[in-house]
């Protein structure tokens, strides 16, 4: 495993507040908002096409989920991405139901040509985006994170980036070095919006640190570790989310140095 500072890039997010420029699903949007702040990151909520690509242009951090796309937000999402791509801004695509979908699967094809920083998703996300698979169940994978490792490591080498695949364990990688974080809580599965807000703070953390690999490692790790803080005193999916939430804020440095990484 390559050296991780996650103590100092915990520092570096609560120091830096890194202003995420989020063009996500309309699902998710208050609990990706909610979960930014509380991991000390800014929100912002730009998807009208007149102003994402100006947006991203200034913003420390983008975030490209396509859960919830129209032509409308799609028109959105490339400007953004384009900006980004101009301006150095280090951005997240978040490949929502990838596969099933031809529209959904197209734009998010166009958007990988764009060479997103990191590429966020679930096991059969990330293998339809990398063509070694047809997609999940909707937003369920139906493969596991290490059923998707080549096909990662393979979009890792052809973005220039790094892909993270959600799972029992997460798997991470640029394509040279893989990094896997355990942990967690089943009921992450069971509410809406961790894996969409999971792909914020990976942002977050990237822009804060100024490494893919490691902004996506501590991000990864700082949601296992206020999952399982939160499943602790939870009494179910319904109290798990304000729980999480708490958790998320609660996460210091010490405790993303003590996480399951490995």
């Amino acid at each position: 495993m390559p050296v991780l500072d996650l103590r100092a890039a915990s520092a570096a997010l609560r120091t830096r507040t890194p202003l995420v420029h989020c063009l996500t699903n309309t699902v998710v949007q208050t609990v990706t908002a909610n979960a930014l702040l509380a991991v000390g990151a800014a929100p912002a909520m730009v998807d009208a096409p007149e102003e994402a690509g100006d947006f991203a242009a200034v913003a420390s951090a983008v975030l490209v989920n396509v859960g919830t796309v129209s032509a409308r937000t799609a028109e959105a999402m490339r400007l953004a991405a384009r900006a980004a791509g101009t301006a150095g801004t280090p951005w997240v695509l978040d490949p929502v139901a990838v596969g099933g979908l031809a529209f959904r699967t197209g734009l998010a094809a166009e958007l990988v040509g764009l060479r997103p920083t990191v590429v966020r998703g679930n096991a059969s996300e990330v293998m339809a985006l990398a063509g070694a698979g047809a997609g999940g169940r909707g937003v369920d994978s139906t493969d596991s994170a290490e059923d998707a490792a080549k096909a990662a490591a393979e979009l890792a080498a052809r973005t220039g980036g790094v892909v993270a695949v959600s799972g029992a364990v997460d798997l991470v990688t640029d394509g040279r070095r893989t990094v896997r974080v355990g942990g967690g809580s089943a009921l992450l599965t069971r509410t809406t919006g961790a894996g969409c807000a999971l792909g914020a703070l990976v942002a977050a953390y990237v822009a804060a640190t100024g490494d893919p690999l490691t902004g996506a490692v501590a991000a990864h790790a700082h949601v296992a570790v206020a999952a399982e803080r939160a499943a602790a005193v939870a009494g179910g999916p319904g109290t798990f989310t304000p729980a999480w939430l708490d958790a998320l804020d609660a996460v210091d440095g010490d405790a993303l140095a003590a996480a399951d990484v490995r």
